[in-house]
């Protein structure tokens, strides 16, 4: 087995809608190890989309190659930045409908009926504009510029780690410093593990006594966990712990993503 003790550095601003509530968009002051695993090329996401979750063959894979990441804990206090955003668009025209944007066509125009508004080309009237549950303005709270966050990558076999990944909605670029660590493995009981964890890749044998739930999507994360079984123990003094055993729980995350 082989362990990485991955630091990364956020050289842009970066966005997860963690949490909404009504027009402002929230990231969680965290990094998710679904995410981490696409980052890091472990597997590669579609450039297509099919409206549904790929999961269970992705992370799949991860398992049978006997690869696995934590999620990534940001170090110290977080810091935030702010923003605005709108969905206008670049059209001559447009008028903001309830849940949708109505826009006048390069070779037609738009008119409203009532409450609903209508494309017409050509003299003909179209289907009338149809609300899809996308934000059209609203804020949003991102992690800011120099923060850092530590993660653990596990592998069966040696691997090397890119030295820059893309990360959140906005594919923002972080810096990773990746040092493989020396461990033990020792069987500890009631060890506590600071940072955070995905509970549904805990192996089922070991008992998760107390923890701090992080609800977010696509499945929650637990932090400050009271956990007792095998651990490896990392560094001269043994103050890092992992789990033995994880490995990513394709059946949780396919219900979490459905």
């Amino acid at each position: 087995m082989h362990i990485y003790r991955c630091d990364l550095t956020l050289m842009e601003a970066t966005f997860f809608s963690s949490r909404e509530i009504s027009n402002l968009y929230q990231t969680e002051p965290l990094i998710g190890n679904y995410a981490l695993a696409y980052a890091f090329r472990f597997v590669q996401s579609n450039y297509h989309n099919e409206h549904r979750v790929h999961y269970r063959e992705h992370l799949g894979e991860l398992n049978a190659a006997g690869v696995y990441v934590t999620p990534a804990t940001i170090q110290g206090q977080p810091q935030f930045i702010m923003r605005q955003f709108n969905a206008q668009t670049d059209a001559y025209w447009s008028a903001f409908g309830t849940g949708f944007i109505a826009a006048r066509s390069r070779h037609g125009w738009t008119r409203k009926e009532g409450t609903h508004w209508y494309p017409i080309e050509d003299g003909e009237r179209g289907s009338r504009f149809q609300p899809t549950n996308r934000p059209q303005h609203g804020r949003i709270r991102m992690l800011a510029i120099g923060n850092r966050a530590r993660c653990y990558v596990l592998s069966e076999e040696a691997l090397e780690l890119p030295h820059y990944i893309r990360l959140g909605k906005f594919m923002s670029k972080a810096r990773v410093e990746a040092a493989e660590v020396a461990f033990e493995v020792d069987h500890v009981d009631s060890q506590r593990v600071p940072f955070l964890l995905n509970p549904a890749d805990i192996p089922a044998d070991m008992q998760l006594q107390m923890f701090d739930l992080v609800n977010v999507p696509p499945i929650p994360l637990v932090r400050n966990a009271l956990l007792s079984g095998s651990f490896y123990c990392i560094g001269k003094n043994k103050n890092e712990v992992l789990p033995v055993g994880m490995r990513f729980n394709v059946d949780e995350i396919v219900e979490a993503g459905t």
